[in-house]
């Protein structure tokens, strides 16, 4: 593999690399419209090249250069590797020295997949690779399972030396297997650490052994795995696996995505709001609060000439508590912003401020319309609150602004303090106008009966 420039750029930076000679299959990927959805490449005059970088993290690989697209809010490659594994219910980085590999050198993201999935793979040859029952088809000479009389009827008429049969064999040529080995064959082709590339090659030529990685189509993978007991031991290995297939499928671990081999992109913007997603339904959970990710309302933005719908409003979270008319709801919006350090921008405030009108409700008296907003940050940045006023001065709704600090976090939960964590948050999302020592508990249950079952 030869050695190429490697150049690292933040997540929303922009830089310009000079002293850039594009091949053309480079052109093709810089001028790629599915690229330019994740990160924006432009060629510019002198050999030039502009690199214009979002919320998707990762690299692309040029004949040119390498490009490293470093994640700033969340503490790194290590960190996004930590919130796939909370998303996703795994001890896997738990249970590796991510640390130590990142001091050696030479990697980035890609490259850690494809050792995370080297470890789990490994896991499973010590264990005995699965195997299953799988139907075979076969004309044989003497009697094996069950024959098939249509079959030998059109095929072998009059003839008895060879019988076709129907039988089943145990094979490791299954499914389970085969994913594993696919996703081998992609890291060993693209992994760029010497000591992961030889580690993941020699592992492919195991699995090829067990099975044939090309009969898998990981876009169909998601809907027909199925885990029970004599397969559950493949889950760690199968995330990674179709984490490196689907170059970053993140919204579900199993989604389709493209399979370049130049690419590796991660939308953070998802990730972020999975993580928190699974944060907020623990935190609040034990205070009876329940969490609906994605919940659509139709009905509140209307035609009303024709009485149609104009479209659906869905925010990212909806806290509720109670049913009825005596229930206690607040929206909350996810954004993967570079919101510390910078105002919050007017399409965001308006779409939150439309969640805090028309979704909001709070049975107690004088209370204002409520929505939260968070975004990654540092601890010991302030909660911002922006309100709406009418003309006369009347207070309509607010939106409170909470930033989450990642990386302390990731190491409290690494460092089993989860509790501590989530209680705070907790405080977060239920009392954010309300000082922080005051326990969200007692200040919905101070309520009445519409929230006395918290």
């Amino acid at each position: 593999m030869p050695d190429r420039r490697v150049v690292e750029v933040r997540e929303y930076e922009t830089r310009i690399v000079d002293a850039v000679s594009l091949s053309d299959g480079d052109r093709c990927i810089v001028e790629s419209p599915h690229l330019d959805s994740r990160l924006q490449l432009r060629a510019l005059d002198r050999d030039r090249l502009e690199i214009r970088a979002d919320c998707h993290v990762g690299v692309v690989v040029l004949d040119a250069l390498e490009i490293r697209v470093v994640p700033k809010l969340v503490g790194g490659d290590l960190g996004v590797l930590r919130m796939v594994e909370y998303v996703a219910n795994s001890t896997a980085v738990r249970r590796f020295d991510i640390p130590r590999t990142l001091d050696t050198g030479g990697t980035h993201l890609r490259d850690l997949v494809c050792l995370l999935l080297a470890r789990e793979c490994e896991s499973l040859l010590s264990a005995g690779p699965r195997s299953d029952y799988r139907a075979r088809h076969e004309a044989l000479p003497v009697l094996r399972g069950r024959l098939l009389p249509d079959r030998q009827l059109l095929h072998r008429y009059g003839r008895l030396d060879q019988l076709e049969c129907r039988y089943d064999e145990r094979s490791t040529d299954i499914l389970d297997n085969r994913l594993c080995a696919a996703a081998l064959a992609l890291a060993a082709r693209t992994a760029t650490a010497p000591g992961i590339r030889s580690r993941v090659r020699r592992l492919a030529a195991d699995f090829r052994t067990l099975c044939d990685p090309g009969r898998v189509d990981h876009r169909q993978a998601a809907a027909e795995l199925h885990y029970g007991r004599h397969n559950e031991y493949y889950r760690p290995a199968h995330r990674w696996a179709l984490l490196l297939l689907n170059s970053g499928g993140i919204r579900d671990l199993f989604s389709s995505g493209p399979a370049d081999e130049r690419v590796f992109l991660l939308d953070m913007n998802v990730l972020f709001e999975d993580f928190v997603t699974c944060l907020t339904g623990k935190a609040v959970a034990p205070l009876g609060v329940t969490v609906r990710a994605q919940s659509r309302h139709r009905g509140i933005l209307v035609h009303e000439d024709t009485a149609t719908t104009h479209s659906e409003v869905c925010p990212d979270l909806m806290l509720t508590v109670g049913h009825g008319p005596t229930a206690w709801r607040r929206p909350l919006d996810v954004k993967y912003k570079l919101y510390a350090d910078r105002k919050l921008s007017a399409p965001d405030l308006y779409q939150a401020f439309l969640y805090s009108h028309a979704l909001s409700a709070d049975p107690r008296p004088d209370t204002t319309a409520e929505c939260l907003l968070v975004y990654p940050g540092p601890r010991d940045t302030p909660p911002r609150t922006v309100a709406v006023r009418t003309a006369a001065g009347r207070l309509t709704s607010r939106i409170t602004a909470h930033a989450l600090d990642v990386p302390e976090v990731l190491e409290a939960l690494m460092a089993n303090r989860e509790a501590r964590v989530l209680r705070q948050l907790a405080d977060q999302m239920l009392a954010p106008s309300v000082p922080m020592s005051q326990s969200p508990q007692a200040l919905l249950t101070r309520s009445g009966a519409g929230l006395s079952a918290v």
